[in-house]
């Protein structure tokens, strides 16, 4: 084969290499841009804005409590209103897919199944990567404010409140791979809410006289996501109470709390794809 042949059979495998790479993350990036364009997600910003400066109205009402009130607020709206926007996109993002039609174009491209699941969940994480950061800017912005200083273990529970709203988005993508974005997100915050109360059901377990209870608080706990693991501020960790305020987790327990994190996302994106890969779009 002559040189031009050669440079020629090149450069159409460089063409088919870069299509294949904006083929694998163009679901990303639509995703991403297909959030920001959502109004709701301004309104969250300018609640969470909102929050954040009725935290200095309370911190002035309390007595000497400025700096408490400033973090608990601060924090909690990070947590609250990131998992609020998880389940938001997660219903929503690929369900007007469908919905809209588009997912007929969409899997008629060279793009695997798996890939646009895989890039709808990115594009997620981009989104919310993008607003958990405006929304502790804000927080730091608060405590600039009052001259209250921002402590490693803060950034430990800012951390710890990313990898949950993560997994919440995960698991509202679960339910919108199969279900409409009502029962979606009704499934979504049930699940939200029943996984920051791990530490009640143990409880249960543990007082509880009823075998069959027992058996079904066990089995709730397995599947259940623990997301009491990421908000454990003003709670206990092994027997000791733990507090963005005083004594925070180890490094450890952050590794291990990532560590679930990735593999409960993991199980859950797993799913998702199987389901999806099912499902009839004619």
């Amino acid at each position: 084969m002559s040189l031009s042949g050669r440079l020629a059979r090149g450069a159409q495998k460089s063409r088919r290499r870069i299509q294949h790479d904006e083929t694998n993350l163009g679901p990303a990036f639509n995703t991403f841009r297909d959030a920001i364009r959502h109004r709701v997600l301004y309104g969250i910003i300018a609640v969470v804005f909102a929050i954040n400066l009725f935290a200095i109205v309370l911190g002035e009402m309390s007595l000497h409590q400025e700096a408490r009130v400033a973090r608990d607020l601060g924090l909690g709206g990070v947590s609250l209103f990131g998992c609020v926007t998880a389940i938001f996109l997660g219903v929503m993002l690929l369900y007007s897919e469908i919905q809209k039609r588009t997912i007929h174009t969409i899997v008629s491209k060279p793009i695997e199944r798996y890939e646009f699941v895989l890039g709808k969940y990115i594009g997620m994480c981009l989104t919310l990567s993008c607003l958990v950061v405006i929304f502790s800017m804000a927080m730091m912005l608060l405590l600039w404010m009052q001259d209250v200083a921002v402590t490693l273990m803060l950034i430990k529970a800012l951390v710890l409140a990313f990898w949950e709203v993560l997994v919440v988005a995960a698991i509202a993508l679960f339910f919108s791979s199969f279900s409409t974005p009502f029962l979606s997100g009704i499934f979504t915050f049930g699940l939200f809410a029943a996984g920051r109360m791990t530490p009640e059901l143990r409880a249960v377990i543990e007082s509880g006289d009823s075998e069959s209870t027992n058996m079904v608080a066990k089995l709730a706990l397995y599947i259940l996501p623990d997301l009491h693991l990421f908000s454990v501020s003003g709670g206990s960790v092994e027997g000791a109470h733990v507090s963005i305020h005083s004594d925070f987790v180890s490094w450890s327990y952050m590794a291990t709390a990532s560590a679930y994190g990735i593999v409960y996302i993991g199980v859950l994106l797993g799913l998702s794809i199987i389901i999806f890969a099912r499902r009839d779009f004619v």
